[in-house]
């Protein structure tokens, strides 16, 4: 069963690669180093990056964050950040 491409999904631009072209394709390593530099790094952070660990939180806590949706851990972290600016943790 053989389906049609959606013309309006088609970009003309930057087609699909054939066979020939992934052979005739240059390898990363082929690639000037400065360029493999340019497209290897994500560049210097912005902000420091943040530490992974698990806490635990009552339902209720968690269930309310969640149910803002995506970017509830975020939302977290910052109502944590909050309680820091007036609460000393210890």
């Amino acid at each position: 069963m053989s389906k049609k491409p959606n013309p309006e999904l088609i970009d003309l631009d930057n087609p699909e690669w054939t066979a020939q072209d992934i052979q005739s394709a240059m390898q990363f390593s082929g690639l000037p180093v400065t360029l493999q530099a340019k497209l290897r790094g994500r560049g210097p952070q912005k902000a420091p990056p943040k530490v992974s660990t698990t806490i635990r939180l009552s339902p209720d806590v968690i269930q309310a964050f969640r149910a803002g949706g995506d970017g509830w851990q975020t939302r977290i972290d910052a109502a944590l950040k909050d309680w820091l600016r007036t609460h000393s943790p210890v």
